[in-house]
Protein backbone atom coordinates (compact mmCIF):
# COMPACT_ATOMS: atom_id res chain seq x y z
CA UNK A 1 0.00 0.00 0.00
CA UNK A 2 0.94 3.40 -0.97
CA UNK A 3 1.87 6.41 1.51
CA UNK A 4 -0.78 8.35 -0.21
CA UNK A 5 -3.15 4.75 0.50
CA UNK A 6 -2.14 4.43 3.98
CA UNK A 7 -3.27 8.24 4.65
CA UNK A 8 -6.18 7.70 2.98
CA UNK A 9 -6.75 4.81 5.13
CA UNK A 10 -6.27 6.22 8.35
CA UNK A 11 -8.32 9.35 7.40
CA UNK A 12 -11.25 7.04 6.65
CA UNK A 13 -11.26 4.93 9.77
CA UNK A 14 -11.11 7.82 12.04
CA UNK A 15 -15.14 8.74 10.34
CA UNK A 16 -17.09 10.86 13.50
CA UNK A 17 -18.87 7.72 15.60
CA UNK A 18 -22.18 6.42 13.97
CA UNK A 19 -25.35 7.91 16.29
CA UNK A 20 -27.57 5.39 17.70
CA UNK A 21 -30.66 7.09 16.49
CA UNK A 22 -29.87 8.34 13.48
CA UNK A 23 -26.78 6.60 12.29
CA UNK A 24 -24.81 8.72 10.10
CA UNK A 25 -24.40 6.91 7.07
CA UNK A 26 -21.66 9.24 4.98
CA UNK A 27 -19.29 8.01 8.14
CA UNK A 28 -20.30 4.64 7.81
CA UNK A 29 -20.04 4.71 3.81
CA UNK A 30 -16.52 5.90 4.78
CA UNK A 31 -15.64 3.44 6.77
CA UNK A 32 -16.82 0.65 4.85
CA UNK A 33 -14.69 2.34 2.37
CA UNK A 34 -11.31 2.07 4.18
CA UNK A 35 -11.85 -1.15 5.40
CA UNK A 36 -12.56 -2.84 2.25
CA UNK A 37 -9.26 -0.99 1.09
CA UNK A 38 -7.79 -2.29 3.46
CA UNK A 39 -8.30 -5.70 3.69
CA UNK A 40 -6.87 -5.61 0.13
CA UNK A 41 -10.85 -7.14 -0.78
CA UNK A 42 -11.79 -6.61 -4.93
CA UNK A 43 -15.45 -5.82 -4.36
CA UNK A 44 -17.59 -5.90 -1.40
CA UNK A 45 -21.50 -5.40 -0.95
CA UNK A 46 -23.58 -4.33 2.06
CA UNK A 47 -26.83 -3.89 3.12
CA UNK A 48 -28.72 -2.66 6.09
CA UNK A 49 -32.51 -3.10 7.24
CA UNK A 50 -34.05 -1.75 9.97
CA UNK A 51 -37.72 -1.70 10.94
CA UNK A 52 -39.15 -3.30 7.57
CA UNK A 53 -36.78 -0.54 5.44
CA UNK A 54 -33.90 -0.63 3.32
CA UNK A 55 -31.56 2.14 5.12
CA UNK A 56 -28.21 1.69 3.55
CA UNK A 57 -27.20 -0.63 0.43
CA UNK A 58 -23.93 0.53 -1.47
CA UNK A 59 -21.14 -1.77 -3.72
CA UNK A 60 -17.74 -1.11 -3.87
CA UNK A 61 -14.86 -2.00 -5.78
CA UNK A 62 -15.00 -4.47 -8.69
CA UNK A 63 -16.50 -7.45 -10.31
CA UNK A 64 -13.15 -8.68 -10.97
CA UNK A 65 -9.37 -7.43 -11.00
CA UNK A 66 -9.73 -8.69 -14.64
CA UNK A 67 -11.27 -6.28 -16.61
CA UNK A 68 -14.54 -6.40 -14.40
CA UNK A 69 -17.11 -3.60 -13.92
CA UNK A 70 -18.09 -1.83 -10.51
CA UNK A 71 -19.98 -3.32 -7.78
CA UNK A 72 -23.59 -1.92 -6.82
CA UNK A 73 -26.21 -3.30 -4.64
CA UNK A 74 -27.43 -5.10 -7.57
CA UNK A 75 -24.37 -6.97 -8.02
CA UNK A 76 -24.59 -10.93 -7.96
CA UNK A 77 -22.40 -13.10 -5.60
CA UNK A 78 -22.57 -16.45 -4.60
CA UNK A 79 -24.57 -16.08 -1.45
CA UNK A 80 -22.83 -19.74 -0.18
CA UNK A 81 -24.37 -21.48 3.13
CA UNK A 82 -26.70 -18.38 3.97
CA UNK A 83 -28.92 -20.70 1.06
CA UNK A 84 -29.43 -22.98 4.09
CA UNK A 85 -31.61 -20.60 5.68
CA UNK A 86 -34.22 -20.73 2.74
CA UNK A 87 -33.77 -24.57 2.77
CA UNK A 88 -34.94 -24.81 5.51
CA UNK A 89 -37.60 -22.20 5.32
CA UNK A 90 -38.71 -24.51 1.91
CA UNK A 91 -39.11 -27.68 4.34
CA UNK A 92 -41.29 -25.61 6.38
CA UNK A 93 -43.59 -24.59 3.88
CA UNK A 94 -44.06 -28.23 3.70
CA UNK A 95 -44.73 -28.92 6.97
CA UNK A 96 -46.93 -26.14 7.08
CA UNK A 97 -48.86 -28.02 4.34
CA UNK A 98 -49.06 -31.48 5.88
CA UNK A 99 -46.63 -32.60 3.40
CA UNK A 100 -43.93 -33.65 6.67
CA UNK A 101 -43.39 -33.01 9.88
CA UNK A 102 -40.62 -31.71 11.74
CA UNK A 103 -40.24 -35.18 13.78
CA UNK A 104 -41.19 -37.57 11.35
CA UNK A 105 -38.73 -40.50 10.60
CA UNK A 106 -37.02 -39.30 7.43
CA UNK A 107 -37.49 -43.47 6.05
CA UNK A 108 -40.96 -42.26 5.78
CA UNK A 109 -40.17 -39.80 3.16
CA UNK A 110 -36.95 -40.89 1.82
CA UNK A 111 -36.89 -44.87 2.63
CA UNK A 112 -33.56 -45.31 0.66
CA UNK A 113 -31.56 -43.00 2.26
CA UNK A 114 -29.12 -44.36 4.40
CA UNK A 115 -25.77 -44.33 6.80
CA UNK A 116 -23.81 -47.41 7.65
CA UNK A 117 -25.78 -47.58 11.32
CA UNK A 118 -28.98 -48.81 11.12
CA UNK A 119 -30.32 -47.51 14.44
CA UNK A 120 -29.02 -43.88 13.08
CA UNK A 121 -30.90 -44.30 9.67
CA UNK A 122 -34.11 -45.12 11.55
CA UNK A 123 -33.62 -42.67 14.40
CA UNK A 124 -33.39 -39.91 11.58
CA UNK A 125 -36.03 -37.33 11.45
CA UNK A 126 -36.46 -34.25 9.15
CA UNK A 127 -35.52 -31.42 11.09
CA UNK A 128 -31.95 -33.87 11.51
CA UNK A 129 -31.00 -33.00 7.81
CA UNK A 130 -30.84 -29.58 8.91
CA UNK A 131 -29.00 -28.98 12.48
CA UNK A 132 -25.89 -30.77 11.82
CA UNK A 133 -25.83 -32.58 14.94
CA UNK A 134 -26.47 -36.37 13.53
CA UNK A 135 -23.69 -37.48 14.36
CA UNK A 136 -22.52 -37.51 10.74
CA UNK A 137 -18.98 -37.08 9.64
CA UNK A 138 -17.90 -34.10 7.25
CA UNK A 139 -18.57 -35.60 3.42
CA UNK A 140 -18.10 -32.91 1.20
CA UNK A 141 -15.44 -34.88 -0.49
CA UNK A 142 -18.59 -36.68 -2.10
CA UNK A 143 -19.25 -33.32 -4.34
CA UNK A 144 -16.40 -30.96 -3.91
CA UNK A 145 -14.70 -31.00 -7.70
CA UNK A 146 -16.57 -34.58 -8.07
CA UNK A 147 -18.35 -35.30 -11.15
CA UNK A 148 -21.01 -37.06 -8.83
CA UNK A 149 -24.66 -36.31 -8.93
CA UNK A 150 -26.75 -35.41 -6.32
CA UNK A 151 -28.78 -39.38 -6.02
CA UNK A 152 -25.01 -40.88 -6.09
CA UNK A 153 -23.91 -38.63 -3.46
CA UNK A 154 -27.10 -39.47 -1.20
CA UNK A 155 -26.33 -42.98 -2.36
CA UNK A 156 -23.07 -43.23 -0.88
CA UNK A 157 -24.16 -41.89 2.29
CA UNK A 158 -24.72 -45.43 3.43
CA UNK A 159 -21.27 -46.17 3.62
CA UNK A 160 -21.09 -43.21 6.48
CA UNK A 161 -20.70 -44.53 9.68
CA UNK A 162 -21.45 -42.05 12.72
CA UNK A 163 -17.97 -40.05 14.12
CA UNK A 164 -19.74 -39.67 17.20
CA UNK A 165 -23.48 -40.63 18.92
CA UNK A 166 -26.31 -38.68 17.35
CA UNK A 167 -26.91 -35.39 19.02
CA UNK A 168 -24.16 -35.31 21.07
CA UNK A 169 -21.72 -33.45 18.58
CA UNK A 170 -22.01 -30.54 16.00
CA UNK A 171 -20.58 -31.41 12.61
CA UNK A 172 -20.85 -29.23 9.57
CA UNK A 173 -22.61 -31.24 7.49
CA UNK A 174 -23.55 -30.23 3.68
CA UNK A 175 -24.42 -33.64 2.55
CA UNK A 176 -27.95 -33.85 4.79
CA UNK A 177 -28.76 -30.45 3.30
CA UNK A 178 -28.67 -31.28 0.02
CA UNK A 179 -30.48 -34.43 1.39
CA UNK A 180 -33.23 -32.17 2.39
CA UNK A 181 -33.21 -30.27 -1.25
CA UNK A 182 -34.05 -34.21 -2.31
CA UNK A 183 -37.07 -34.02 0.08
CA UNK A 184 -38.37 -31.15 -1.48
CA UNK A 185 -37.92 -32.61 -4.25
CA UNK A 186 -39.93 -35.99 -3.22
CA UNK A 187 -42.72 -33.92 -1.60
CA UNK A 188 -43.30 -31.21 -3.72
CA UNK A 189 -42.81 -32.41 -7.20
CA UNK A 190 -40.78 -29.68 -8.45
CA UNK A 191 -36.70 -29.50 -8.02
CA UNK A 192 -35.41 -27.85 -5.09
CA UNK A 193 -34.15 -24.51 -7.30
CA UNK A 194 -38.08 -24.41 -8.89
CA UNK A 195 -39.15 -24.31 -5.29
CA UNK A 196 -37.15 -21.95 -4.20
CA UNK A 197 -37.60 -19.80 -7.16
CA UNK A 198 -41.29 -19.88 -7.37
CA UNK A 199 -42.27 -19.91 -3.42
CA UNK A 200 -39.45 -17.56 -2.54
CA UNK A 201 -37.88 -15.62 -5.19
CA UNK A 202 -41.04 -15.02 -6.86
CA UNK A 203 -43.30 -14.13 -4.20
CA UNK A 204 -40.28 -11.22 -2.64
CA UNK A 205 -39.41 -9.86 -6.04
CA UNK A 206 -36.11 -11.45 -5.81
CA UNK A 207 -35.82 -11.53 -9.88
CA UNK A 208 -32.12 -11.30 -10.24
CA UNK A 209 -31.35 -14.27 -7.65
CA UNK A 210 -30.70 -17.39 -9.47
CA UNK A 211 -30.58 -21.35 -7.41
CA UNK A 212 -26.94 -22.08 -8.92
CA UNK A 213 -23.67 -21.32 -10.56
CA UNK A 214 -25.24 -22.89 -14.14
CA UNK A 215 -27.94 -19.94 -14.13
CA UNK A 216 -25.56 -17.08 -13.57
CA UNK A 217 -25.21 -17.01 -17.44
CA UNK A 218 -28.31 -15.64 -17.82
CA UNK A 219 -27.43 -12.91 -15.50
CA UNK A 220 -25.22 -9.29 -15.81
CA UNK A 221 -23.54 -7.80 -12.95
CA UNK A 222 -21.90 -11.17 -12.02
CA UNK A 223 -19.14 -11.43 -8.58
CA UNK A 224 -15.83 -13.00 -10.37
CA UNK A 225 -14.00 -14.82 -7.29
CA UNK A 226 -10.75 -13.62 -6.07
CA UNK A 227 -7.70 -15.41 -4.22
CA UNK A 228 -4.42 -15.15 -3.59
CA UNK A 229 -2.07 -17.34 -6.06
CA UNK A 230 1.92 -16.99 -5.84
CA UNK A 231 1.52 -14.12 -3.67
CA UNK A 232 -0.70 -12.25 -5.67
CA UNK A 233 -4.48 -11.75 -5.76
CA UNK A 234 -6.10 -12.85 -8.67
CA UNK A 235 -9.34 -14.40 -10.39
CA UNK A 236 -9.85 -17.92 -9.62
CA UNK A 237 -12.61 -20.36 -11.22
CA UNK A 238 -15.80 -20.68 -9.65
CA UNK A 239 -16.27 -23.97 -7.72
CA UNK A 240 -19.83 -25.11 -8.20
CA UNK A 241 -22.05 -26.09 -5.53
CA UNK A 242 -24.96 -27.41 -7.69
CA UNK A 243 -24.67 -30.60 -7.55
CA UNK A 244 -25.12 -30.48 -3.42
CA UNK A 245 -27.68 -26.99 -4.22
CA UNK A 246 -29.98 -26.87 -1.45
CA UNK A 247 -26.82 -26.67 0.60
CA UNK A 248 -25.53 -23.84 -0.75
CA UNK A 249 -26.05 -22.81 -4.17
CA UNK A 250 -28.12 -19.42 -4.22
CA UNK A 251 -26.54 -16.27 -6.24
CA UNK A 252 -28.00 -13.05 -5.21
CA UNK A 253 -27.06 -9.48 -4.72
CA UNK A 254 -27.05 -7.47 -1.08
CA UNK A 255 -30.30 -5.59 -3.01
CA UNK A 256 -32.76 -8.88 -3.00
CA UNK A 257 -31.13 -10.68 0.37
CA UNK A 258 -32.57 -7.26 2.00
CA UNK A 259 -35.79 -8.01 0.73
CA UNK A 260 -34.87 -11.77 2.33
CA UNK A 261 -34.24 -9.96 5.21
CA UNK A 262 -37.33 -8.29 5.75
CA UNK A 263 -39.11 -10.93 4.82
CA UNK A 264 -38.08 -12.54 7.62
CA UNK A 265 -38.09 -9.47 10.20
CA UNK A 266 -41.80 -9.34 9.29
CA UNK A 267 -42.12 -12.85 10.84
CA UNK A 268 -42.28 -14.21 7.04
CA UNK A 269 -45.01 -12.46 5.60
CA UNK A 270 -44.41 -10.90 2.33
CA UNK A 271 -44.54 -6.58 1.76
CA UNK A 272 -48.23 -7.54 0.46
CA UNK A 273 -49.11 -8.89 3.11
CA UNK A 274 -49.21 -12.75 2.25
CA UNK A 275 -47.81 -14.99 5.15
CA UNK A 276 -45.51 -17.62 3.36
CA UNK A 277 -44.95 -19.81 6.41
CA UNK A 278 -46.87 -19.67 9.46
CA UNK A 279 -45.89 -17.93 12.75
CA UNK A 280 -45.19 -20.50 14.93
CA UNK A 281 -43.00 -22.43 11.77
CA UNK A 282 -41.23 -19.60 11.09
CA UNK A 283 -40.13 -19.09 14.76
CA UNK A 284 -39.13 -22.66 14.47
CA UNK A 285 -36.63 -22.19 11.75
CA UNK A 286 -34.55 -19.53 14.83
CA UNK A 287 -35.02 -22.11 17.49
CA UNK A 288 -31.72 -23.66 18.91
CA UNK A 289 -31.27 -27.08 18.02
CA UNK A 290 -28.05 -28.02 19.18
CA UNK A 291 -25.09 -26.27 20.78
CA UNK A 292 -22.25 -25.52 18.68
CA UNK A 293 -19.64 -26.63 20.92
CA UNK A 294 -16.31 -26.06 19.32
CA UNK A 295 -14.55 -22.64 17.81
CA UNK A 296 -16.62 -21.81 14.37
CA UNK A 297 -15.90 -17.65 14.15
CA UNK A 298 -12.77 -16.38 15.38
CA UNK A 299 -13.97 -12.91 15.32
CA UNK A 300 -16.19 -14.17 18.41
CA UNK A 301 -13.34 -14.30 20.73
CA UNK A 302 -13.55 -10.40 20.55
CA UNK A 303 -16.52 -9.99 22.88
CA UNK A 304 -17.86 -11.71 25.59
CA UNK A 305 -21.02 -14.17 24.50
CA UNK A 306 -22.61 -16.99 27.07
CA UNK A 307 -24.35 -19.22 24.22
CA UNK A 308 -23.21 -20.31 20.55
CA UNK A 309 -26.19 -22.85 19.12
CA UNK A 310 -27.71 -23.74 15.89
CA UNK A 311 -31.25 -23.77 14.53
CA UNK A 312 -32.88 -24.55 11.17
CA UNK A 313 -30.24 -22.99 8.59
CA UNK A 314 -29.12 -20.16 11.27
CA UNK A 315 -26.64 -19.71 14.25
CA UNK A 316 -26.92 -18.27 17.20
CA UNK A 317 -25.81 -16.25 19.96
CA UNK A 318 -25.86 -13.17 22.39
CA UNK A 319 -23.66 -10.18 20.99
CA UNK A 320 -23.08 -7.10 23.30
CA UNK A 321 -26.62 -8.50 25.14
CA UNK A 322 -28.64 -8.66 22.24
CA UNK A 323 -30.42 -11.84 20.17
CA UNK A 324 -28.52 -12.50 17.02
CA UNK A 325 -29.36 -14.97 14.64
CA UNK A 326 -26.76 -15.32 11.54
CA UNK A 327 -24.79 -17.20 9.27
CA UNK A 328 -21.85 -17.21 6.67
CA UNK A 329 -20.98 -17.91 3.50
CA UNK A 330 -17.56 -19.57 2.26
CA UNK A 331 -16.71 -21.03 -1.38
CA UNK A 332 -13.49 -20.31 -2.72
CA UNK A 333 -13.18 -16.40 -3.74
CA UNK A 334 -16.04 -15.64 -2.31
CA UNK A 335 -18.17 -15.15 1.27
CA UNK A 336 -21.19 -13.93 2.34
CA UNK A 337 -22.93 -12.77 5.88
CA UNK A 338 -26.07 -12.48 7.51
CA UNK A 339 -27.09 -10.91 10.73
CA UNK A 340 -30.40 -9.68 12.33
CA UNK A 341 -31.23 -9.05 15.76
CA UNK A 342 -35.23 -9.53 14.96
CA UNK A 343 -35.92 -8.48 18.37
CA UNK A 344 -34.83 -4.83 16.75
CA UNK A 345 -35.87 -5.53 12.97
CA UNK A 346 -32.27 -5.26 12.21
CA UNK A 347 -30.69 -7.44 9.55
CA UNK A 348 -27.36 -6.87 7.98
CA UNK A 349 -25.98 -8.44 5.08
CA UNK A 350 -22.53 -8.42 2.90
CA UNK A 351 -20.85 -10.09 0.18
CA UNK A 352 -17.35 -10.40 -1.43
CA UNK A 353 -15.51 -11.87 -3.75
CA UNK A 354 -12.28 -12.12 -1.84
CA UNK A 355 -11.72 -15.77 -0.31
CA UNK A 356 -12.19 -15.65 3.30
CA UNK A 357 -12.59 -11.78 3.22
CA UNK A 358 -12.94 -11.61 7.10
CA UNK A 359 -13.96 -8.00 7.22
CA UNK A 360 -17.26 -9.19 6.96
CA UNK A 361 -17.42 -9.98 10.34
CA UNK A 362 -16.12 -6.43 11.61
CA UNK A 363 -18.62 -4.69 9.54
CA UNK A 364 -21.66 -6.45 10.52
CA UNK A 365 -20.53 -5.41 14.18
CA UNK A 366 -20.22 -2.05 13.09
CA UNK A 367 -23.44 -1.56 11.23
CA UNK A 368 -25.12 -3.73 14.72
CA UNK A 369 -23.40 -1.26 16.97
CA UNK A 370 -24.97 1.83 15.27
CA UNK A 371 -28.32 0.82 16.41
CA UNK A 372 -26.99 0.54 20.28
CA UNK A 373 -28.33 3.15 21.94
CA UNK A 374 -26.42 2.26 25.55
CA UNK A 375 -23.26 3.33 23.74
CA UNK A 376 -21.27 6.08 24.47
CA UNK A 377 -17.96 7.22 22.63
CA UNK A 378 -16.29 5.51 25.13
CA UNK A 379 -17.90 2.37 24.78
CA UNK A 380 -17.76 2.18 21.11
CA UNK A 381 -15.88 -0.08 19.41
CA UNK A 382 -13.62 0.37 16.10
CA UNK A 383 -14.42 -3.58 15.18
CA UNK A 384 -12.16 -2.92 11.94
CA UNK A 385 -9.15 -2.27 13.59
CA UNK A 386 -10.09 -5.11 16.17
CA UNK A 387 -10.92 -8.25 13.91
CA UNK A 388 -7.80 -7.32 11.25
CA UNK A 389 -5.51 -7.31 13.81
CA UNK A 390 -6.99 -10.78 15.38
CA UNK A 391 -6.75 -12.17 11.62
CA UNK A 392 -3.23 -10.65 10.98
CA UNK A 393 -1.63 -12.13 14.24
CA UNK A 394 -3.67 -15.73 13.73
CA UNK A 395 -1.95 -16.03 9.74
CA UNK A 396 1.16 -14.59 11.74
CA UNK A 397 0.64 -18.10 13.58
CA UNK A 398 -0.13 -20.20 11.01
CA UNK A 399 2.95 -18.88 9.19
CA UNK A 400 5.02 -19.55 12.17
CA UNK A 401 3.29 -23.13 12.64
CA UNK A 402 4.19 -24.43 8.97
CA UNK A 403 7.88 -23.20 9.19
CA UNK A 404 7.85 -25.02 12.27
CA UNK A 405 6.44 -28.22 11.71
CA UNK A 406 8.76 -27.71 8.45
CA UNK A 407 11.83 -27.93 10.40
CA UNK A 408 10.84 -30.69 12.65
CA UNK A 409 9.39 -32.59 10.43
CA UNK A 410 12.00 -35.62 9.60
CA UNK A 411 11.32 -37.40 5.83
CA UNK A 412 11.89 -40.97 5.24
CA UNK A 413 15.04 -41.18 3.71
CA UNK A 414 14.00 -44.32 1.97
CA UNK A 415 14.10 -43.54 -2.17
CA UNK A 416 10.80 -44.09 -4.05
CA UNK A 417 9.84 -47.22 -5.56
CA UNK A 418 9.99 -47.26 -10.14
CA UNK A 419 7.43 -44.99 -10.70
CA UNK A 420 5.33 -47.83 -12.74
CA UNK A 421 5.37 -49.63 -8.33
CA UNK A 422 2.44 -46.85 -8.23
CA UNK A 423 0.76 -46.32 -11.14
CA UNK A 424 -3.06 -47.88 -11.32
CA UNK A 425 -6.63 -47.21 -10.23
CA UNK A 426 -7.23 -46.73 -6.32
CA UNK A 427 -11.04 -46.86 -5.17
CA UNK A 428 -12.63 -46.09 -2.19
CA UNK A 429 -16.77 -47.71 -1.47
CA UNK A 430 -17.31 -43.92 0.12
CA UNK A 431 -15.31 -41.55 -2.19
CA UNK A 432 -14.63 -43.15 -5.45
CA UNK A 433 -11.62 -43.48 -7.55
CA UNK A 434 -8.26 -41.94 -7.43
CA UNK A 435 -5.89 -42.99 -10.73
CA UNK A 436 -2.47 -42.73 -11.08
CA UNK A 437 -0.55 -42.33 -14.40
CA UNK A 438 2.84 -41.21 -15.43
CA UNK A 439 3.97 -39.69 -18.36
CA UNK A 440 7.35 -38.30 -19.11
CA UNK A 441 8.66 -39.50 -15.81
CA UNK A 442 6.34 -37.68 -13.65
CA UNK A 443 3.44 -39.71 -11.68
CA UNK A 444 0.62 -37.74 -12.23
CA UNK A 445 -2.70 -37.90 -9.62
CA UNK A 446 -6.53 -37.36 -10.35
CA UNK A 447 -8.92 -37.52 -7.95
CA UNK A 448 -12.92 -36.35 -9.52
CA UNK A 449 -12.14 -32.85 -11.21
CA UNK A 450 -8.92 -32.42 -8.90
CA UNK A 451 -5.24 -33.08 -10.50
CA UNK A 452 -1.78 -32.38 -9.77
CA UNK A 453 1.87 -33.78 -10.95
CA UNK A 454 3.36 -35.58 -7.82
CA UNK A 455 6.18 -34.48 -5.23
CA UNK A 456 8.20 -36.84 -3.87
CA UNK A 457 9.28 -36.05 -0.07
CA UNK A 458 10.73 -39.55 0.49
CA UNK A 459 9.62 -43.75 1.33
CA UNK A 460 6.45 -43.58 -0.52
CA UNK A 461 5.15 -40.25 0.49
CA UNK A 462 4.44 -37.77 -2.01
CA UNK A 463 3.44 -34.20 -2.07
CA UNK A 464 0.02 -33.15 -4.14
CA UNK A 465 0.31 -29.54 -5.46
CA UNK A 466 -3.54 -29.10 -6.90
CA UNK A 467 -3.01 -27.42 -10.43
CA UNK A 468 -5.69 -25.37 -9.12
CA UNK A 469 -2.88 -23.25 -6.69
CA UNK A 470 -5.39 -21.77 -4.85
CA UNK A 471 -7.07 -25.02 -3.40
CA UNK A 472 -3.68 -25.65 -1.63
CA UNK A 473 -1.97 -29.09 -1.54
CA UNK A 474 -2.98 -32.80 -1.13
CA UNK A 475 -0.84 -35.42 0.91
CA UNK A 476 -0.52 -38.67 -0.50
CA UNK A 477 0.92 -41.50 0.88
CA UNK A 478 1.37 -44.77 -0.48
CA UNK A 479 1.00 -48.23 1.27
CA UNK A 480 2.67 -51.62 0.62
CA UNK A 481 1.00 -54.85 0.87
CA UNK A 482 3.95 -56.79 0.61
CA UNK A 483 7.92 -55.71 -0.17
CA UNK A 484 7.68 -53.45 -2.86
CA UNK A 485 3.72 -53.84 -4.16
CA UNK A 486 1.78 -50.98 -3.39
CA UNK A 487 -1.64 -52.36 -2.18
CA UNK A 488 -3.69 -48.79 -1.32
CA UNK A 489 -2.63 -44.91 -0.86
CA UNK A 490 -4.16 -42.52 1.80
CA UNK A 491 -5.33 -39.05 0.76
CA UNK A 492 -6.10 -37.18 3.91
CA UNK A 493 -8.40 -39.82 6.20
CA UNK A 494 -9.61 -42.04 3.46
CA UNK A 495 -7.78 -44.72 2.37
CA UNK A 496 -8.49 -45.99 -1.55
CA UNK A 497 -7.67 -49.91 -2.05
CA UNK A 498 -5.58 -50.56 -5.35
CA UNK A 499 -7.51 -52.44 -8.35
CA UNK A 500 -6.04 -56.21 -8.59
Amino acid sequence: MTKTQWWLLAALLTAPSLDANEPDWAAFDRYVAAAVLEWDVPGLAIAVVKNDQIVFERGYGTTSLSGGGPVDEHTLFSIGSTTKAMTAAAVGMLVDEGALGWDDPLSEHMPRFRLADAEATARLRVRDLLTHNAGVPNTDGLWYEQPNDLDEVLRRMQYVELEAPMYSNFTYQNVMYAAAGKLIELESGMTWGQFIERRIFVPLGMNRSVTSLARTRLRDNVATPHDVVDDQLVPIDNASVDTVAAAGAVWSSVHEMALWARFLLRGCVTEEGERLLTAETCNELFEPQTLVNREMYPAMQLYEHHWFTYGLGWFQTDYRGRALDFHTGSIDGLVALHGLIRDEELGVYILANRDHAEVRHALMYQALDSFDGRLTDATRRDWNREVKALFDRLAQEREEQIAKTKKEDKPDPRPALDGAAYVGTYSDRLFGEVTITQAGGDLRFRFGLQACTLEHLGGDSFRCPWEAKWRGEGAVQFVASSPGRIGALRLGSAEFRRAE
